[in-house]
């Protein structure tokens, strides 16, 4: 299967606006996956589509604003949601507090400031549900008070079945099960599915240890494959997707105890 585009509920009255944001964040490799403008729709659009994150005006079309529409929605399924406003009034920032929003961006704002909230909404997201899940976010770069604001900053994590990797300003979803193997070359990796390769700045050690997906096993010092994707399998080589990778010697008797010979 391929890779899995973000999926992103735009609620916004200003439809110009709206529009635009949804143009540029499309561009950029995300999926809007509704536009709406009052509470009602919005609630829909939610109920009928997977939604990963939500951007949220305040002010819309209706007797409910966004933040009584957040309320709502989040009785649904948690979310990140990321407000969009023009109001910075105390009690209208205390009412959007209680929703634990994951960024908040005062109007006018700019498309690299929507990506850098998404980036640190599906970061912050992450680590708020570490505990309940196994979500684990790994940081590629060596210096780590690099600022993580940079919509730049490469980087992967795992929540739940999910990977989210980090491909120019967007991140993509990969379901652990479409993972086939793990190449590594230096201080890179390449995480290759049926449809598309993903290049990191990370070592093959660093990768299975954070991400911890027990499916993923090292058959040598370069490659780590998907033991459920795997058509066949000889003491020199397993095969993949008409891929054939080497067994190394050093992982020969590991690899194989994944297997109950009888």
């Amino acid at each position: 299967m391929p890779a899995e585009k973000i999926n992103i509920l735009i609620v916004e009255d200003e439809s110009i606006v709206a529009l635009d944001l949804a143009n540029g964040l499309e561009h950029d490799g995300y999926n809007i996956a509704g536009i709406a403008d009052n509470a009602e729709e919005a609630q829909q659009l939610f109920a009928d589509n997977e939604v990963d994150i939500i951007l949220m005006d305040v002010n819309i079309i209706g007797e409910k604003d966004g933040i009584d529409t957040a309320v709502e929605i989040l009785k649904q399924k948690a979310v990140p949601i990321i407000y969009l406003t023009a109001f910075t009034d105390a009690a209208t920032i205390d009412r959007i507090k209680k929703t634990h929003p994951a960024a908040f961006l005062s109007k006018p704002y700019s498309l690299t400031n929507v990506r850098i909230a998404i980036d640190l909404a599906v970061n912050n997201f992450a680590v708020a549900n570490e505990q309940q899940s196994t979500g684990k976010i790994i940081p590629l770069d060596k210096d780590s008070n690099r600022n993580t604001s940079s919509p730049e900053r490469e980087m992967i994590l795992r929540m739940n079945d999910h990977i989210f990797v980090k491909n120019n300003y967007a991140f993509v979803k990969l379901k652990l099960n479409d993972l086939l193997y793990v190449e590594a070359d230096n201080n890179y990796i390449s995480i290759v599915t049926s449809e598309k390769k993903f290049l990191l700045r990370l070592s093959l050690n660093q990768l299975l240890d954070k991400i911890n997906y027990k499916a993923l096993v090292r058959i040598h010092r370069s490659y780590a494959v998907n033991i459920n994707t795997i058509q066949s399998f000889n003491e020199q080589e397993v095969e993949i997707n008409q891929h054939h990778l080497p067994i190394g010697r050093n992982y020969k008797e590991e690899f194989m105890k994944h297997f109950d010979f009888r």
